[in-house]
Order: C-alpha cells, then structure tokens, then sequence
C-alpha cells in the first residue's frame, strides 16, 4: 500500500486561451490559496497549446482549473498521460467526450435518459426545430455564446453567428422549468442544487457575477425527482468514464421530469461555484475539498 505525504508539490494550471480564461484565473487562485493552507507547497501557473512549460515544474500532483478548449476538452489531459503526470481531474478520453455536448446527449440517449430534442447545424443548412430553442456552440461552456431564442424571425441570424464563431451550432429544444445540478466527488453523488437566477436564463453574467442568484439546497422538489437525478447523473458519470469530480446539469420541467443538458469535468472554483457549495453541505470546507482531490489523484496514479 503506497502511503501518501503530507506535504505535496502541487502544480494549479489556470489561465488557458478559451473565452473563460478570466473564470479559471479566479479558480486557480482560489484553489492554491486553499492548497497553501492546507501545507502543500503550490505553484500557480499559466499554460497554453503553445506553452506547455509549466508542466515541466517538479510537482507530485498537477491541479488543472482550466475551463473550456484545451485545459477541458483532452488535449491538456492527454499531453499529461503521455508524460506519465498524475492529475486530478478525467482522463483524455472522458474529458473530449464530456465536453461535446452532442456526444454526451447521445450517450444520455443510449442509457435511456431524457434530453430535449437538438439538431446541429453548420451553415449552410437551416435549423427545422422551432422557438422556443436554446442555441450554444457544441463545445463551450459557462454559457459562452448561449441564448434562449423565442422568435422565429431572430432563429437563423442567431444560428449563423454562433457557427460563424464556433464552426457549427447546436439548436436544442427549450424546456421550461428549473435548473438543478448533481456534483460529483470521487463516485459520490453530492447534494442536488436548485439554481435559481434573478433572470429566466443562467447565463455567464449569472454564474459568476450576479450576486443575486440563488443556489438552493431546499430545491422544492420530489424526493423520487431528486433521487432520479442522482441515479441518473451517476450512470452519465460513469458511461463517460469520469474520474475525481465533475457536474452534471438538468432541467426540470413542471412536471417534474427530467432533462439531461451537460457535464462539467472541471467545474468552477470561485465563491459562486457549485460543486464547492455541494461539497460544504456534506460537510467539507474548502481547503478539505481540493486536498481530497489531489490525494485521490495520488491515489489513482500509484
């Protein structure tokens, strides 16, 4: 049995290229302060696709906190695992999976799980599903280049934009209801959180500025909803080969059932971030939090 120090070298990779680079400079900071407390000795750096050099600090454990392209989608994963790195997070594979949401929906429709109605379309076809459509890049996330499309006339000009940025865009069928996400730490399911914004859309600025959004542990459903929900996002977790953490986000509609939307293998750690919150009400501050993670990437790797 390999026996873990007490004191590790932690490399925080933070920063990155992708529109939420801001987002995962504030995670980054937050999550090697709370290291530094703990005792480990933390080095934050930055990194890129063309600047890989803060890999080669001496380090027992790398912490990616990267959002979006390259730190999330496999690539920064897999340069790690052909180095032979012990990292939290997924691996290479799992993490490109869970980050196209086109892959993950089918994977949800595989396991017999609800996902509302999409279509992906890259110019110059024409988008058949009609408003009300949620329309988003396929590969993106914090809500980058997402909307809530009601009209008909604004469908078409809101589709090209997005595939004009992000290639293609995915149209998906709105569902009117509330937002519930299921964190993950390790293989266990942590408390369902109820997200409620001030406006009809959790979008970016809802996410990590408004201060006026509401993370709700009394989400005022059924208990056989939220059961479901846990039961469902483990079997999603575990299809996609997830490891150590992630977040697994739902619609439910007023009917109480559920719809699958997507899965976060790096989710945030800034004081609006959700698996942090989850992972308090079991119990775990947040300095126990990301100590845990790095030993179970230890862990795993020995």
């Amino acid at each position: 049995m390999t026996i873990t120090p007490e004191i590790l070298r932690i490399t925080v990779l933070a920063g990155g290229a992708s529109a939420e680079r801001d987002v995962s400079l504030d995670s980054g900071r937050a999550v090697a302060d709370a290291l530094k407390k703990c005792g480990h000795a933390v080095a934050l750096a930055d990194i890129n696709p063309d600047d890989l050099c803060a890999l080669d600090i001496p380090a027992d454990v790398v912490f990616p906190v990267l959002h979006g392209g390259f730190g999330e989608d496999g690539r920064l994963q897999a340069v790690m695992q052909q180095r032979g790195l012990c990292f939290v997070g997924s691996g290479a594979k799992a993490s490109a999976t869970a980050m196209d949401k086109v892959a993950t929906k089918r994977l949800a429709i595989e396991l017999d799980i609800p996902t509302p109605r999409f279509e992906v379309i890259a110019p110059p076809d024409k988008p058949k599903l009609t408003p009300p459509v949620v329309v988003k890049p396929v590969a993106e996330g914090s809500s980058v280049g997402t909307s809530i499309v009601r009209n008909a006339s604004t469908l078409e000009k809101t589709v090209a934009a997005v595939a004009d940025q992000f290639d293609e865009a995915l149209v998906e069928q709105y569902i009117d209801g509330v937002e519930l996400t299921v964190g993950f730490l390790g293989n266990q399911a942590l408390p369902p959180i109820r997200i409620q914004p001030r406006q009809d859309f959790y979008d970016f600025e809802a996410k990590y500025q408004d201060d006026h959004t509401e993370y709700l542990f009394e989400t005022g459903l059924a208990r056989e909803t939220l059961e479901r929900a846990a039961e469902w996002s483990s079997s999603i977790y575990a299809g996609l080969g997830c490891r150590h953490l992630s977040r697994i986000d739902w619609m439910v509609d007023s009917r109480e059932r559920l719809w699958f939307l997507e899965v976060n293998t790096i989710p945030g750690f800034t004081t609006h971030s959700l698996v942090p919150k989850a992972a308090a009400k079991i119990g775990l501050t947040f300095e126990q939090l990301v100590d845990k993670l790095v030993r179970m990437a230890m862990e795993d790797h020995s």
